[in-house]
This record gives C-alpha cells, sequence and structure tokens, in this order.
C-alpha cells in the first residue's frame, strides 16, 4: 500500500439602409462606461438626402460622437477599475493574514490535522441538491450539530478554530470572518501543511530542501479558484440531521451513496480519503474492496509516491475546491472596506 496523505470586445452595429429612396435609417450604438463596464444603448437617428450629407458623412458623424462618449466615460472606468483593485489587494491581504494564523495554529497542534479535514467536509457533507440546503455554512459550529454520531471527536478542533477566529477578528478591517469560510480555510491550511510535510519525508526529513521540493513540484499554484470561493455567509441554525454518515462505520457502498447524492463519485470518494477519518490507510484498504473504488485509490497511491504527486494533489484540490461552495452565495465583497481618504491639506512637504 501506498504511502498516506496525512473577454469580449463590443462590436459596432452596421448602418443598414432603409427600403426609402429619400432617406434612410442608421443605427449607431451609444456607448457609456459605468462600473467598468461598457453599456450599449441604441440610436436610432433619420436623415435625409436633401440634408447634404452623404453617407460618408453621416459614418464621421457617429464615429466621433460615439468616440466622445467613449472618452468621457473613461474617468468612470478607470475609478470602477481602481475600486475593483483595491478590494482585490483587501481581499487578498486578508486571505494572507488568516494563513498566517491558521499555519501558527496548526504548527502548534498537528495532531487535529485529521480533525480539521472531516470538519471541513461535515460541514459541507449536509447539502441537499433536492432543496439546495445545508453545505459548507459554518453550521457544524452550533453544540446541537458538533455533538452528532458523526462529528465525534471534532470538537477539539473546532476549539482551536474559535480561538483562531478571536485573533483574525482582531485584525480584520472589514468586519469578522464567517465560521464557514474559517471552516474551509482551515482545512486547505491543513491540506497544504501534509503536502509540505510529505516533501520532507522525500527529501529524508530535511525541512530545507523540503519546501524547496514543494515549491518547485508542488501543487500551490492550483489553488487560485478556491481562493476566489471567500464570502460564506454562515448559517443561523443547525443543519438537518441525517445528512452525514459516521465515516468509520460507513460502508463503501453508503460513502458511495452519500457522494453521489452531492454530485461525485468514486474518483472524488477515492481522493478524499484523507478527510474520512484519522486513519486514512484503513480508509483506503477499505475503499479498495469496491471495484469501482479501487482504481482510483491505487492511481492516488502510487501518484504520493512520486516526487511531484501531480495527479493525487490536482485532483484533491479540485474537489475540495468543488465541496468547499456547494450551494453557498459568495459575496466577493465580504471583509473589504472603504479606502482610507487621504486629507491633502495635511500632508506635509
Amino acid at each position: 500500500m501506498g504511502a498516506s496523505f496525512l473577454s469580449t470586445v463590443p462590436s459596432m452595429l452596421p448602418i443598414v439602409p432603409s427600403p426609402s429612396r429619400n432617406a434612410f435609417s442608421t443605427v449607431a450604438t451609444r456607448c457609456s462606461a459605468h462600473a467598468g463596464a461598457i453599456r450599449c444603448h441604441k440610436i436610432e437617428t433619420q436623415i435625409t438626402v436633401e440634408d447634404g450629407f452623404g453617407r460618408r458623412d453621416i459614418l464621421k458623424c457617429i464615429g466621433a460622437t460615439i468616440g466622445m462618449e467613449i472618452i468621457s466615460g473613461s474617468g468612470s472606468i478607470e475609478m470602477a477599475r481602481a475600486a475593483d483593485l483595491i478590494q482585490r489587494r483587501q481581499r487578498s491581504e486578508f486571505i494572507s493574514n488568516i494563513k498566517e494564523t491558521l499555519q501558527t495554529a496548526l504548527k502548534g497542534n498537528p495532531d487535529l490535522i485529521p480533525s480539521l479535514l472531516t470538519l471541513a467536509l461535515n460541514d459541507a457533507m449536509t447539502y441537499d441538491k433536492a432543496t439546495k440546503s445545508g453545505g459548507p455554512n459554518g453550521s457544524i459550529r452550533f453544540s446541537s450539530e458538533i455533538s452528532r454520531p458523526e462529528n465525534k471527536g471534532l470538537s477539539a478542533a473546532m476549539n482551536l478554530l474559535e480561538e483562531a477566529k478571536k485573533e483574525i477578528d482582531s485584525y480584520s478591517k472589514g468586519g469578522p470572518i464567517s465560521f464557514a469560510d474559517l471552516i474551509q480555510y482551515a482545512a486547505q491550511s491543513a491540506v497544504k501543511t501534509t503536502f509540505l510535510a510529505s516533501a520532507i519525508r522525500k527529501c529524508g526529513g530535511n525541512e530545507e530542501k523540503g519546501r524547496l521540493l514543494y515549491t518547485a513540484y508542488g501543487s500551490n499554484g492550483q489553488w487560485g479558484l478556491f481562493e476566489k470561493q471567500f464570502g460564506r455567509t454562515d448559517a443561523q441554525e443547525p443543519d438537518p440531521e441525517g445528512r452525514v454518515p459516521q465515516w468509520e462505520k460507513a460502508t463503501v457502498q453508503e460513502m458511495k451513496d452519500k457522494f453521489s447524492a452531492i454530485g461525485f463519485g468514486p474518483r472524488q470518494l477515492a481522493v478524499m480519503s484523507a478527510f474520512l477519518g484519522p486513519d486514512q490507510a484503513a480508509t483506503e484498504a477499505l475503499l479498495a474492496t469496491d471495484k469501482d473504488v479501487s482504481p482510483w485509490v491505487q492511481k492516488y497511491q502510487r501518484s504520493r509516491e512520486t516526487v511531484s504527486q501531480t495527479d493525487y494533489e490536482v485532483d484533491l484540490i479540485t474537489t475540495f475546491t468543488k465541496l468547499s461552495s456547494l450551494g453557498q452565495q459568495i459575496n466577493y465583497e465580504a471583509y473589504t472596506y472603504p479606502a482610507q481618504k487621504i486629507e491633502l491639506g495635511k500632508l506635509k512637504l
């Protein structure tokens, strides 16, 4: 058995002559800029030949009008772009700070990594496709949900995140972080920690060489879509009971059925083996008894034995990214805040 894991350009409408011999209609496009987007509105004009205008003159006139409108709106475009860049920077900086806090917490509590993975999985696994309810909404934080049989042993991981949240909220300029976001980002940090640990083991325990190996061959660049799904809203009550199996007691068929219910198959079940309990090796041994799951278990075991682990890491990140946003409406402006205004009169030159 292999090693365990632990853009389009606006087009101009053509001028179409009308059937009339004395006049023709022109359909132009007037473009205005609002919030960084070009919006086009049709302008219909009736110009007769007797007015002394030829077709070429009309084209020049329309072109000049469009040019002036675009120029006059360019200030709004630039302002919208600047605001968007500011928000992106704010979110990026906030995420970076969150990662530092979580990495510090994990460094002091490495034994909680398996529990953090299962915590994120179980919070997301309450998703119900039929009703579009549940999912990674932070409901697992409620005492009545964390105390359910399927969540046995996860309280210590939840307590760790509650402490981390206090620190994160203390430096957040855009309001407190949601438990829904925090739980999924903690699992991401745990995943990356295990990826790095694997690279260090491949380098004979040399941490410096292991970090270089992970930087050179690792999957850090694959997290782009996951990082954008930041802005989940917390549920205000526990999710319904009976939606999450007790993974350590479930049969492979029960696991397959649950994964199928949220749109996943044997491949995703196999790659998420580290999330299904504290003993990944035992979980994979069970999964390997199923003819549908076994080929994927073997594939990922072989991948983990390679230098790069590419197949395993990429598939895990892809699956986890989808899992971590099931049924959630992401607020892409969450945690952003008004830029500080600079009073020019108070500047010392």
